[in-house]
């Protein structure tokens, strides 16, 4: 009895920590999510402004044609771009519900435990307890899982931005070259860059989240 009794106390502690460490993580993955709509929406303003782009090149002719190439391959980075945050936005919803789940057993686990705690020598309660503590644990890894491919979807993204940092400052370098509409060429370019550059800054945000064990 003393010892089923002292394991209940010590799971009680355990669950305890899981649980603050749920509600911890909930609050974070709301949070990355928020940023992975930031990017959402910038990503939708780059498919517009290289539409727009496209038009102004075709507009200047040949000697634009480097740029409208570039805006082209600029309008594939704003598709690959939201493909890749629908991913992440798939992974943030399975943390979520993976998350909320534990959140919830948790809190039924220490009506458990108050039982236990009474009741030291039911062994059916006991059976009860120990298959919780199973699919708790295998819940706790499925989160641990979903955190890795989270992680790399994250870098992955990462990876895909600085494509469009290459592109958009190739892009500034044959607006140049766009004679009489060098200088909206260059405007147009311009604001392409600041874009990546504001995507780049939300998925760094998103690496060094607390999520992953950053300080964020």
């Amino acid at each position: 009895m003393q010892m089923m009794a002292g394991l209940t106390a010590g799971d009680g502690r355990e669950r305890g920590h899981a649980s603050s460490g749920a509600a911890l993580d909930l609050l974070r993955i709301v949070r990355i999510n928020e940023e992975i709509k930031r990017v959402v929406s910038v990503a939708f303003k780059i498919n517009i402004m290289a539409l727009n782009a496209i038009f102004l090149a075709k507009r200047a002719g040949n000697a634009a044609l480097g740029f409208g190439v570039l805006s082209n391959e600029l309008r594939v980075f704003s598709k690959d771009l939201r493909e890749s945050m629908m991913t992440l936005t798939r992974l943030i919803h399975e943390s979520v519900a993976e998350v909320s789940v534990i959140l919830q057993e948790s809190r039924q686990d220490e009506l458990f435990r108050r039982t236990a705690a009474l009741r030291p020598d039911d062994r059916q309660l006991a059976v009860v307890l120990d298959r919780r503590d199973r699919r708790h644990a295998e819940r706790e890894e499925r989160i641990a899982v979903l955190r890795r491919e989270l992680r790399m979807a994250v870098d992955d993204a990462a990876r895909l931005v600085e494509l469009g940092g290459v592109l958009a400052k190739s892009a500034k370098i044959e607006a140049a070259y766009g004679a009489g509409f060098a200088t909206s060429l260059g405007q147009v370019s311009g604001e392409f860059d600041g874009i990546v550059e504001e995507i780049r800054a939300s998925l760094d945000k998103l690496r060094h989240s607390s999520f992953f064990g950053g300080s964020a």
